[in-house]
Order: C-alpha cells, then sequence, then structure tokens
C-alpha cells in the first residue's frame, strides 16, 4: 500500500470515519473511498452494501475483481437513564458487539452494582455529549421520560449525525417533546429523525422485551441503507 493512502486511512481511523480500500485484484491498483465520498466512487453502490456489512470482501463489475477492504469504527451505544430498561439492554448490547455508556445524573439510580462492567456516568447528558461528541457510528437512546435530563442530550444527538436516535414514550409524550424542540429551533426534518415511539412493533411489555425492541430497530438502521429509514 502507497504511504500516502496509509496515512489517509489511519488519518479517518482516528477520526471515527469509515473508509474503503478498493484494491483492483489483477493489477494491484488500488484508492480510497472515503464514507462522506462514497457516491461519488462508481462502485459506490457496491461498497455501500460491503460498508454496512461491516466486513471485507470480493466483488466483481464487468468483469474486474476487486477486494473492498472495510474500515468501519466500532458502533457505540449512548443511553441517557439508568433504568430498567437500560439494565436489560446493557448486556444485550455488549452481546452485539456495542460499546455502550450509561448516562445518568441521578446517583441513586447510577450505580455499579445496577449496571457492572458497563461505562456508567452519573453527569448531565449535555457535560458529557461536550467531552465525547457523537459520530455517524454512535446510536443515542433517551429512556427517563424526564425532559430535564432526556432533552439536552436529544439536543446534541439532532446537532450531531449519529445514525440512530430514539426516545422512550407515548404518542402524546412525543407530541409535547416536538413542542419543546420546535421552541428549541429544530424543525421537522430534523425531529423526524427521532424514532418514537422506539423500537420495533413487536408489542414489547417487559423492560427486557423493550430493549429488544429497541437493539432491534437500532441494528436495522445500522445494517440498512444510510439516509434511509430503516
Amino acid at each position: 500500500m502507497e504511504l500516502s493512502l496509509l496515512s489517509a486511512l489511519n488519518a479517518e481511523r482516528a477520526a471515527r470515519r469509515a473508509a474503503v480500500l478498493v484494491t483492483e485484484t489483477g493489477s494491484g491498483a488500488q484508492r480510497l473511498v472515503k464514507a462522506a465520498e462514497l457516491q461519488q466512487d462508481p462502485l459506490a453502490e457496491l461498497i455501500d452494501r460491503q460498508l454496512r456489512t461491516g466486513k471485507s470482501g470480493s466483488v466483481e463489475v464487468d468483469g474486474v475483481a476487486y477486494f473492498l477492504t472495510v474500515q468501519a469504527p466500532p458502533p457505540r451505544l449512548i443511553v441517557i437513564g439508568a433504568v430498567h430498561i437500560s439494565q436489560a439492554m446493557a448486556p444485550m448490547a455488549k452481546l452485539l458487539d456495542l460499546d455502550v455508556t450509561v448516562i445518568d445524573p441521578r446517583t441513586a439510580f447510577a450505580t455499579q452494582e445496577r449496571f457492572p462492567e458497563v461505562t456508567l456516568l452519573a453527569e448531565w447528558p449535555d457535560e458529557v455529549l461536550k467531552r465525547q461528541p457523537l459520530d455517524a457510528y454512535t446510536a443515542f437512546v433517551a429512556l427517563t421520560h424526564d425532559p430535564k435530563i432526556d432533552d439536552p442530550g436529544l439536543v446534541a444527538a439532532l446537532k450531531s449525525d449519529c445514525f440512530y436516535i430514539g426516545a422512550l414514550g407515548s404518542r402524546k409524550t412525543h407530541g409535547r417533546r416536538l413542542e419543546r424542540l420546535a421552541a428549541a429551533g429544530f424543525g421537522e426534518a430534523q425531529t423526524a429523525r427521532i424514532h418514537a415511539p422506539i423500537g420495533l412493533d413487536i408489542g414489547a411489555v417487559s423492560p427486557a422485551e423493550i430493549a429488544l425492541a429497541i437493539l432491534g430497530e437500532i441494528v436495522a438502521t445500522l445494517r440498512g441503507p444510510r439516509g434511509k429509514p430503516a
């Protein structure tokens, strides 16, 4: 690999941005396709499909073979609310190789006893997200039902390009949430990114079932075509 390609690839990795190294198998010619420039590449559809799997692989176009080396950041899950649903969600998410962080300023809920082996931050979401900005490989979930806690996190999520935003609550609760976000300056196109009611419609009732529905929707969004509803 040329040094310039390696340097560019390392820069994308350090910035948690996806990229694909395209190698023409016959000639050995290589080029780097950054996620932000994907649509400009002649193999855009194939590269996008491979990128969504998160795995490298071979493709063939018009009799020409290519190997697509995928570099995708490990997906992260930011959960606002150290509640029963997030207790059930955390171990499931780890099985899906999601890097989980639970944020809740309420120290009575945010305890290591309730969330073992999980990054747990007993702080206000907006303060945490100033230090740890959301990116295109981050899913954001708000679960507290408390606007004082959920809304600052949602504001940060809507200002980011995180691939999934979900918020717990009934349609009535979400309607009030949309009114608050509109008052904060967010338009309908922006707030339409929020999955609410949250999770796949599987008739979930228990915290574990709701956690499963949310994670299913997150995976569907992560692996589905970017820019389109899952």
